[in-house]
């Protein structure tokens, strides 16, 4: 199924209009917008990433109050804005959902059980030589990439670091690391072992 059949998506000189309004300062074509794209937003970008309706919910908010407030940077290039309001709203669900696990607390509910019914629980793997490996594998992997893209990779992924402080680091803007992390992800996959 193709996404204009997923999310019924305006013609594109209608949306063309309605944009260069709110760019123009019509916060009425704001709601617009929102009526045309929120739904699709909400069930297909967010809640998929980030299934706490509450959370979803304000993420979606987030998202509506970003692109406003960088709608000048929005260039169409005969393509509808649902695909960058959609880029938006995935990486908010994502930065949400890495505060909240940051949050958590270290215990989840199975391990406080096990050491409430379990005078000593049963050791763990050992998982030290599948990690290593797999440090090694990216750190190659990484090796191989444009430095710039390597860069964005680690500082995103690895040092968990978002976005605003990855592009302040890497001397760019928001939307150009997000360019820049969108890349280097597609190159990685093309070096990273499978």
């Amino acid at each position: 199924m193709s996404l204009n059949q997923s999310v019924d998506l305006p013609p594109l000189e209608e949306e063309q209009r309605v944009v260069e309004r709110l760019k123009s300062g019509d916060r009425t074509a704001a709601g617009v917008l929102f009526t045309w794209f929120a739904d699709g937003l909400y069930r297909r970008a967010i809640l998929p990433r980030l299934p706490v309706p509450e959370l979803a919910e304000d993420v979606l908010k987030d998202t509506f109050r970003i692109a406003l407030e960088r709608i000048e940077t929005f260039n169409h290039h005969d393509r509808s804005i649902f695909f960058w309001l959609r880029r938006i709203a995935i990486n908010r669900a994502i930065d949400v959902h890495r505060a909240r696990k940051r949050d958590r607390k270290p215990l989840d509910h199975h391990a406080a059980t096990i050491e409430r019914t379990m005078s000593t629980p049963p050791p763990q793997p050992d998982r030290a030589p599948e990690i290593e490996d797999t440090r090694i594998a990216v750190n190659d992997a990484l090796d191989q990439l444009n430095p710039r893209y390597a860069q964005a990779l680690r500082l995103r992924l690895l040092d968990d670091h978002d976005r605003e402080d990855c592009a302040e680091q890497m001397g760019v803007s928001v939307g150009n690391f997000d360019v820049i992390l969108h890349r280097a992800a597609k190159a990685f996959r093309k070096v990273y072992p499978p």
